[in-house]
C-alpha cells in the first residue's frame, strides 16, 4: 500500500467515527484523491459596476455629437460581501493535523498558541483569521446540530473563540453538504422550526451527500430543510465564528459527471451565512464550469486539491504540489475579485525544516499567492516560524500587493520561464518572472505583452529596490532554479497602456459574455504547394491538406500537471519515437488550441488504464486505453476525438484515472478551412501565379511567412479583397518538393472579447492620463454605440462592417488635461456590440 493511500485510509476512518456523532461537519480531505479536471472557462461575465464619470473639461473630437448625459444604466457602488473586499490573511490547522498525523492536534491550548503566535509575529502585517478544520464538534445537542468537542476544549470552544477575538482575530469552523445517519435516524427537531425534523429533510431515496459518503444529501425542496441550516449558522454566529470552510463541494472535490451535487448545500449555507456577515469558502478542487455559482454564493473557493504532501513528521507541501498550481491560477484568474477569491490551499513557506520547499522554492510560492490575490493562510506552526518565514509573510510590499485584489495573468503558460501581470487601479502592473524550469535562466519581460508601448519605471518588490527606467523590456538575470523576481512597473508620461476586456479596472453593466462564439482568435493557415518542373520528370502532384497539425506530446503548448517524465528513443512506433508518461493517479495534460477539431493519440497497451476527457470545461467520456494481458501494444492509436467544432478557442484536458501509466503521444489538431483551396500545384516548365480565396476578410491577413520569413508584399503575393495572389516569379524560386506558405490572420486582443445583445449595456474604465482609444471588432451583426468621456456624450460609432474586422480603432481623443478621466461605451444598435480594448495615454 503506498504512503498515499495509508493517510487516505486513516483519514477516512476518523472522519466516519466523527460523523457518526452527529452532523456531517468534520470530514478530512484525504490524500491521493483524484482531482477534478480543470477546464478553460468559457464563462459568463459577471456583471459589474461601470465608474461614475465625473464632470471635466472634455475635448470633443471632430464630427463628435453635441454632448449628453451618461447613461443612467451606470451604479456608483460595487455590490459585493463587505468582509469580503480583500482576500483575507491567516492560518489554518489542517497542514498541521496531517504533518503530526493527528487529526485531534486541534486543542485548545494548541489553538490559542496560534492566535498568539500570530498577533506577536504575524499580526502587524494584518493576518487575522484562525481557522479551525476538521474534527473539531464531538456529537450533537438536541436539535441535531454539532456540539464542539470536550475533550479538546474542556473550557468549551466559545472560550477559545473568545480568546482570538480578544487578539484581534477572526475564527473559523470546517463543514461538509449532508446529514449523518445518526442524526436522519435519531430525527431530531429542527429548532426555531415547529413541526420539522432532520428526518424530514433527507432526500428520498437516500442519496449520497458527499465525497467520502458519509452522510445523506439533504432535500432542499423542504422548507425545514433551509430552517435547519439557520439553526447552525445561528447557534455559530452565537459563538462568535467569522468563517466557514465547506469541504466536498460538488461538482468539484473529484466528482464532476453530477453524480453528486452540492450546489444546493453551497446556496443553503450562503443564505443562513451571508445574513449574519460570516464568510463563506468552498473546498476542494472545485469545477470551473460553474464558476459563476461559486462566486454567486461564496466567498472564496478551493482550486485545486490539496497542498500537502501527505508525508506526517517529513514535510508539510513539496514542489509539485506548488508547480500544478500554475496552470490553475491561468484559467481562473479572471474569476477573482472583491467579494470572492481563488483559494490555492495553505501557504506552508514559514519554516524550511519542515516545508519541504527550498528557500527560492518558498519565496516563489510567496509570490504566486500575492499576484493572484488569493488567501494567504499559513499552515505551519506559527508558534514555530523561521525568520525567513516570518520575513516571507510580513514583506509590507509583497502584502500589499495581495491585498490591492488584483489577480494576476500569464502572458503564456507554454514556457517555463513565465511571466505574469497585473494592470493595477493606481496605473502601475505587477510583473512576475517565474523560473519553472531546472536551471538558472534569464527572463525578459517585454512591455508589449503586457500592453505598454514606451518608458516604465521597475522596482524590485522583494528586494524593495528601485531598478531604473527601462523602454521596451526588462530582463531579470540568472533568475534562480524554481526562483522568481517581482516587479512593480510604472508607466512614465507618455507611455500607452492597453487595457484588455478581461482588466479588472475594465467594468461592466448588463448582460455581457466573454467569448461564447462572438470573438476571433488569431491564426495561421498553411497553403501546400508542391513544386515540380515537369521538364525534367519532377511533376508536381497535389499535396496532402495541412490543414491537420501534428502537436507531438514535447510541445511547449501542452501543460502538463502531477509527475511526468518523458521516454525517447523507444522504437515503439511512436510519433517522433517519444512519448510523455505519468504514473499518478490524477495527473492530467492540457491543450489549448485554436481549430475546428481534435484526436487524442496515444497507445494501447495492457498496463494503461482508463482516462477523463474533458473538452472546454466539460466532461466528455471515460475512455479505456487498456489491452488484454498478453495482447501486443499497439502505437498511435487515437483513443478519443472531436470535429465539428465552432473556430475559435478550445481546450482538451485529459485525467488519468487508473492503470499503471497513461501516456501521451501526439495532438492532432484540425484547422478551420481560412483559404480556398489549402493546396496548389506550381510546375516551373509552366509557371503561373497562384490564386487562393480567403474566407475570412482580406484586412484581416497580417502577412504570410515561409519558414519564418515574411513573403514581401506587393512583390511576392499582392491582395485584393478576399483574393491573394502567389506570385508565379516567387514560386520558381522555391526548391522542388512541398512548400508551406503560413497564411497568418489576425485576432482580437488576446483571442477574446466581451459581447452584449442588449442596448443599453454600458463597459467603461477610469484612466489616469491625457488621451483614451476605444478599440474593438466591427462586423455585420453590428450598430452603433455612444462613448462618452467623463460624462459627456463626445461621439456616436457605427460599428458595422460588411465583414468581422479585428483590431479597428473606433474611437479616439486627445489632449486631455492629465489626471483621471472615465470613458464610457453604451450599446445603441444592432444584434451585438463587442468590446475588446481600452488604450490610453499615461500622464
Amino acid at each position: 500500500m503506498t504512503r498515499q493511500k495509508r493517510a487516505r485510509r486513516g483519514l477516512t476512518a476518523v472522519a466516519v467515527t466523527i460523523a457518526a456523532l452527529g452532523l456531517v461537519a468534520a470530514a478530512a480531505v484525504p490524500a491521493g484523491a483524484t482531482p477534478t479536471p480543470t477546464p478553460t472557462p468559457t464563462p459568463t461575465a459577471t456583471p459589474s459596476p461601470t465608474p461614475v464619470p465625473s464632470p471635466a473639461a472634455t475635448p470633443t473630437p471632430t464630427g463628435a455629437t453635441p454632448p449628453a448625459a451618461a447613461p443612467t444604466a451606470t451604479p456608483g457602488a460595487a455590490s459585493f460581501d463587505a468582509w469580503a473586499a480583500k482576500p483575507y490573511l491567516g492560518w489554518s490547522s489542517y497542514s498541521m493535523q496531517v504533518y503530526t498525523g493527528n487529526p485531534k492536534w486541534i486543542t485548545a491550548d494548541q489553538i490559542i498558541a496560534q492566535s498568539d503566535a500570530m498577533k506577536a509575529k504575524l499580526g502587524k502585517a494584518g493576518y487575522d483569521y484562525i481557522n479551525v478544520d476538521s474534527g473539531w464538534n464531538d456529537g450533537v445537542d438536541a436539535y441535531g446540530r454539532p456540539v464542539p468537542s470536550a475533550t479538546l476544549y474542556p473550557q468549551g470552544l466559545k472560550a477559545v473563540i473568545d480568546h482570538v477575538h480578544a487578539n484581534g482575530q477572526k475564527f473559523g469552523l470546517y463543514f461538509i453538504p449532508g446529514v449523518s445517519p445518526a442524526v436522519y435516524e435519531a430525527a431530531y427537531p429542527i429548532a426555531n422550526a415547529p413541526g420539522c425534523t432532520t428526518h424530514d429533510i433527507v432526500k428520498q431515496p437516500l442519496q449520497q451527500a458527499d465525497y467520502w459518503k458519509i452522510g445523506y444529501r439533504i432535500d432542499f425542496s423542504n422548507p425545514c430543510s433551509q430552517k435547519y441550516v439557520d439553526s447552525i449558522v445561528d447557534q455559530l454566529a452565537s459563538w462568535g465564528v467569522n468563517f466557514v470552510k465547506f469541504d466536498s463541494v460538488t461538482p468539484g472535490s473529484g466528482v464532476s459527471d453530477l453524480s453528486l451535487d452540492a450546489r444546493d448545500d453551497v446556496a443553503a449555507w450562503s443564505t443562513a451565512l451571508k445574513a449574519k456577515g460570516i464568510w463563506f469558502e468552498l473546498s476542494w478542487a472545485l469545477d470551473i464550469d460553474y464558476a459563476d455559482t461559486w462566486k454567486q454564493y461564496a466567498n472564496g473557493w478551493r482550486v485545486e486539491w490539496d497542498v500537502e504532501a501527505y508525508a506526517p513528521g517529513v514535510q508539510l507541501t513539496q514542489w509539485s504540489n506548488i508547480a500544478r498550481l500554475f496552470p490553475r491560477a491561468a484559467d481562473w484568474w479572471r474569476y477573482a475579485g472583491p467579494g470572492g477569491w481563488n483559494d490555492f490551499d495553505s501557504l506552508d513557506v514559514g519554516n524550511g525544516t519542515m516545508d519541504g520547499l527550498t528557500r527560492d522554492e518558498r519565496r516563489t510560492a510567496t509570490t504566486l499567492w500575492a499576484i493572484s490575490a488569493a488567501p494567504m493562510y499559513v499552515g505551519n506552526d506559527l508558534t514555530d516560524l523561521d525568520q525567513f518565514g516570518v520575513d516571507l509573510l510580513t514583506n509590507r510590499e509583497v502584502v500589499a500587493v495581495n491585498q490591492a485584489g488584483t489577480p494576476a495573468q500569464p502572458v503564456s503558460t507554454s514556457t517555463d520561464k513565465q511571466v505574469w501581470y497585473a494592470p493595477n487601479a493606481d496605473g502601475s502592473y505587477t510583473v512576475a518572472l517565474f523560473n519553472l524550469g531546472p536551471t538558472e535562466s534569464d527572463i525578459t519581460a517585454n512591455w508589449s505583452d503586457l500592453g505598454l508601448d514606451g518608458p516604465a519605471k521597475v522596482r524590485d518588490l522583494w528586494a524593495g529596490k528601485d531598478l531604473g527606467t527601462f523602454t521596451g523590456t526588462f530582463t531579470g538575470r540568472t533568475v534562480p532554479i524554481h526562483g522568481v523576481r517581482l516587479l512593480r512597473v510604472t508607466p512614465q508620461k507618455g507611455t500607452t497602456v492597453a487595457l484588455n476586456d478581461d482588466a479588472q479596472r475594465v467594468t461592466y453593466t448588463g448582460t455581457w459574455t466573454r467569448n461564447g462564439g462572438d470573438e476571433v482568435a488569431a491564426s495561421t493557415q498553411p497553403l501546400q504547394i508542391a513544386v515540380g518542373d515537369s521538364s525534367t520528370g519532377t511533376v508536381p502532384t497535389p499535396p496532402a491538406s495541412g490543414r491537420v497539425v501534428a502537436v507531438n506530446d514535447g510541445d511547449q503548448g501542452i501543460t502538463y500537471t502531477g509527475s511526468w517524465g518523458q521516454s525517447g528513443g523507444r522504437g515503439l512506433g511512436d510519433y517522433k519515437d517519444d512519448v510523455h508518461y505519468t504514473e499518478g493517479d490524477g495527473s492530467s495534460f492540457q491543450y489549448t488550441f485554436t481549430g475546428t477539431g481534435i484526436d487524442y493519440v496515444t497507445e494501447l497497451d495492457q498496463s494503461q488504464g482508463n482516462v477523463d476527457v474533458y473538452l472546454d470545461g466539460q466532461y466528455q467520456k471515460t475512455v479505456d486505453t487498456s489491452r488484454a494481458a498478453g495482447q501486443p501494444r499497439l502505437a498511435q492509436q487515437v483513443v478519443w476525438s472531436a470535429s465539428g467544432l465552432p473556430n475559435g478557442s478550445h481546450t482538451l484536458r485529459v485525467v488519468k484515472k487508473s492503470g499503471a501509466f497513461m501516456l501521451l503521444d501526439k495532438l492532432d489538431v484540425t484547422l478551420a478551412s481560412l483559404l480556398d483551396p489549402d493546396t496548389a500545384v506550381f510546375d516551373k516548365a509552366k509557371p503561373a501565379d497562384v490564386t487562393v480565396t480567403l474566407q475570412r476578410d482580406g484586412g484581416e491577413l497580417a502577412d504570410i511567412v515561409r519558414d519564418g520569413t515574411a513573403l514581401k508584399r506587393g512583390a511576392d503575393y499582392t491582395v485584393s479583397g478576399s483574393t491573394v495572389t502567389i506570385a508565379s516569379a516567387y514560386l520558381a524560386g522555391l526548391a522542388d518538393g512541398t512548400a508551406s506558405l503560413g497564411f497568418r490572420f489576425r485576432g482580437d486582443a488576446h483571442d477574446d472579447i466581451h459581447a452584449t445583445r442588449t442596448n443599453g449595456d454600458t463597459v467603461g474604465s477610469t484612466f489616469t492620463g491625457t488621451g483614451v482609444s476605444w478599440i474593438s471588432a466591427t462586423a455585420p451583426d453590428q450598430g452603433s454605440a455612444a462613448v462618452y468621456v467623463d460624462g459627456k456624450l463626445a461621439k456616436t460609432v457605427d460599428t458595422h462592417s460588411a465583414g468581422r474586422r479585428t483590431g479597428q480603432k473606433l474611437f479616439e481623443v486627445t489632449g486631455l488635461r492629465a489626471g483621471q478621466h472615465t470613458i464610457l461605451v453604451k450599446k445603441v444598435s444592432g444584434d451585438v456590440l463587442r468590446h475588446d480594448v481600452f488604450q490610453y495615454t499615461a500622464k
